[in-house]
């Protein structure tokens, strides 16, 4: 059993504005690394009404999402862990479309590699702000994504490990029941 060490971080904003330039700041971080595909992020947004809109998303496309084309990475699935019914797209997730059984299997793998403490603590974070972005990253870059997360008026880390073999195999057969 294979199991990844990825650093989970969450930054709250006051507005989508900002978490964006942070997104792409973090974006720009890794396209200059040469590490394109060491992370994960997705910015989400609280609409008026109160519910949580997924924006911008970045997904490893050499990790399960990407090879499967469901699209859904770590921090896909743990928007998806924290906030089970937020918006992506112009649509409300539906967990029963095979699309959302993949999402639903990664969501469970985002979720299971961390204590419930730590996912609840993450939740309540990215409550009190306007908008948050999520950032997976390889273990090894926690100190550059933490510096370009300087617009968060808050900022949690948290240590996410994953086993990248029984998720692709369990994104696999999410996909083939579809």
């Amino acid at each position: 059993m294979a199991i990844d060490t990825f650093m989970v971080f969450t930054g709250v904003y006051p507005d989508k504005e900002s978490a964006e330039a942070d997104y792409d700041a973090v974006k720009e971080l890794f396209k200059e690394t040469g590490l394109i595909d060491a992370y994960d992020a997705a910015v989400i947004e609280r609409r008026e009404d109160g519910k949580v809109k997924l924006g911008k998303k970045h997904e490893t496309p050499t990790r399960v999402g990407g090879v499967l084309g469901g699209g859904a990475g770590l921090a896909t699935g743990l928007v998806v862990a924290l906030f089970p019914f937020a918006a992506i797209g112009g649509g409300l997730l539906a967990l029963t479309t095979g699309g959302g059984a993949l999402l639903g299997a990664v969501a469970g793998h985002a979720a299971a590699g961390m204590s419930r403490s730590d996912l609840k603590e993450l939740g309540e974070q990215l409550d009190a702000g306007q908008a948050g972005l999520i950032v997976v990253a390889v273990s090894d870059m926690e100190s550059r994504v933490r510096e370009a997360l300087k617009r968060a008026d808050k900022l949690a880390e948290k240590e996410l490990k994953v086993d990248q073999e029984a998720l692709a195999k369990d994104a696999e057969e999410a996909s083939s029941s579809s």
